[in-house]
């Protein structure tokens, strides 16, 4: 199995744990857990900022003296936006569960005290349908380079069954700006129906990283360089979520020069 996948350990509690010393890399780190009612979680990191995103359920959550009270209105990625909380550095958070629940948290460094936790309410995201056909993908931006934060982008992605999706092919793996950001990366995938399956390639132009990995409901991919489109399968969409960090907290990537004349068409 490619050292890039990650499986999920079994399906209750915390199945999937992404550190930057398991990753091998430096800024993303990236945990799911599973609730049933009344379960809890905790956390909390002295030099790690958070954000909490409900994928599926409803949770009551606390981060520092703040009490969100009920978050989350989903049952499943695929209805709709997310809830989620944004917790800085240094703060203790926790969460109940009031539903059954998946829980995302998504790390990376930050500074103590930089601002305050806030609830990143459904209305607080934009939406936007990218590309024409069957390069159709429904993207919302949970937290992006306009909203505060250290480090943290993340944002989520539905990709309908036949479709592609963070295509045509691009990098970010240089500290290169105006060209690139130099961004780790995570893809949370889900399947719908979740016996389904889609495929993710993660390559660089000279083929020293050239990994081609069947995804299956649950399970999470690594980036750490390189280009790396995604691919479902008819009668099976694709959600994904994305966690990025590096140096800049900066989206800017290079496209595969051998596939950017499909951006001229206007449907990428």
């Amino acid at each position: 199995m490619s050292k890039l996948l990650v499986k999920p350990a079994g399906a209750a509690g915390k199945v999937v744990d992404v550190t930057p010393a398991s990753a091998g890399w430096t800024y993303v780190g990236f945990a799911l857990h599973r609730l049933k009612p009344g379960e809890s979680v905790s956390g909390g990191e002295a030099d790690r900022e958070a954000c909490l995103v409900l994928v599926s359920g409803k949770a009551s959550i606390r981060a520092g003296s703040e009490d969100f009270g009920t978050v989350g209105r989903r049952m499943s990625p695929f209805d709709g936006k997310p809830s989620s909380v944004y917790v800085p550095a240094g703060m203790e958070w926790s969460a109940t569960a009031e539903s059954e629940v998946e829980l995302a948290v998504c790390t990376a460094p930050g500074r103590p005290g930089a601002r305050p936790p806030r609830l990143i309410a459904e209305a607080d995201m934009t939406q936007e349908v990218r590309g024409k056909g069957s390069n159709v993908r429904h993207v919302v931006n949970i937290l992006p380079e306009t909203a505060d934060a250290d480090g943290l982008l993340v944002v989520e992605v539905v990709t309908p069954a036949g479709n592609t999706s963070s295509y045509p092919p691009h990098r970010h793996d240089e500290d290169d700006l105006p060209r690139q950001t130099f961004l780790e990366e995570t893809y949370y995938h889900r399947l719908n129906p979740p016996q389904g399956f889609a495929f993710q390639r993660v390559y660089t132009d000279d083929r020293s990283l050239d990994e081609a990995m069947a995804v299956e409901d649950g399970d999470v991919t690594l980036v750490p360089k390189g280009y790396h489109p995604c691919a479902t399968i008819h009668g099976y969409d694709l959600y994904y979520l994305n966690v990025m960090a590096g140096p800049k907290r900066q989206w800017t990537f290079h496209n595969a020069p051998e596939h950017e004349w499909l951006l001229k068409t206007g449907d990428a």
